[in-house]
């Protein structure tokens, strides 16, 4: 049944047989036969079928967390008797902050753990390493939280939230955030960028209009950009640059604080893997 399984929560992923087919390599009338016999199996009906599509009734709605489980200890039992024994590779994409803030302590917990994993670290933006993960590129990447909804067979798992400051130059006076960008240049943290979304957006629920000399995705080149004299920023409070934050002056926003949220990002199915789970116990030590 560990088959059947499998494909019926590809198909609560995916909303239909034929969706949920092409994922496992399986024709429709063939996912269509294996519902048939999980559902003859347990008795009970798992979806209501309308048409194409395939939607979890109150029986499969609550078959699927134990399906899950069943699945997630049926991997354990061919799982290595310790970290040491898991062999292969894992591919990391990871946005810049990530790079120099959390993912070194993780990967030597990782290595300490598991010393014949092969890692491969690739750096990104937020949307391209969603776009690698979700093209089975990468195993996994640690960026920021998508504004907009996921594909059905990803999930996302917030580790940590980064509050957003204003910073300027040191000879630049004044102690009030929303004057300052009122009235000082603005150094944008670029607006087609996930955490740059979030910038807009406050800028725009405080009815700001600043007076912007440059826009990059780059925060440590921001910060340098600020501390040279070109402009105030808001930045969130992560990256090389809070290792020499006394060169510029960092004003909390206080009740106006805003975050941007950094997600550990995977396949669906990765859930239950024994290595997943053993580089994200070392990642959330990390954080």
């Amino acid at each position: 049944m560990i088959r059947e399984l499998k494909t019926f929560i590809c198909v609560a992923q995916r909303g239909t047989f034929a969706a949920a087919g092409q994922q496992v390599g399986l024709t429709q009338s063939a996912v269509s036969a294996q519902i048939r016999s999980l559902e003859e199996t347990l008795g009970v009906k798992l979806f209501d079928r309308t048409g194409r599509s395939a939607t979890l009734n109150s029986a499969g709605q609550r078959a699927i967390p134990m399906g899950e489980e069943i699945l997630r200890l049926f991997e354990q039992m061919g799982a290595a008797d310790s970290a040491n024994g898991f062999q292969g590779s894992l591919r990391i994409g990871a946005i810049g902050t990530v790079q120099t803030g959390i993912l070194p302590q993780a990967l030597v917990a990782l290595k300490a753990q598991a010393p014949f994993i092969e890692t491969h670290l690739v750096p990104g933006v937020s949307l391209n390493l969603l776009s690698q993960v979700d093209a089975g590129e990468l195993d996994l990447a640690i960026m920021i939280k998508p504004p907009f909804s996921l594909p059905k067979d990803l999930q996302a798992e917030v580790i940590a939230r980064e509050a957003f400051v204003l910073i300027t130059a040191k000879d630049v006076a004044g102690d009030d955030p929303l004057k300052l960008l009122a009235e000082q240049p603005f150094v944008r943290y670029d607006r087609g960028s996930f955490g740059g979304r979030l910038v807009t957006q406050f800028l725009k629920e405080q009815k700001i209009h600043v007076r912007q000399t440059l826009e990059l995705d780059e925060l440590d080149a921001i910060v340098k950009m600020v501390r040279s004299g070109l402009g105030v920023s808001l930045v969130p409070k992560a990256g090389l640059w809070l290792e020499h934050s006394e060169n510029v002056r960092v004003l909390e926003l206080r009740e106006l604080t805003f975050f941007r949220e950094i997600v550990l990002l995977a396949k669906y199915r990765q859930k239950h893997s024994p290595l997943f789970n053993l580089f994200r116990d070392c990642v959330l030590q990390a954080v």
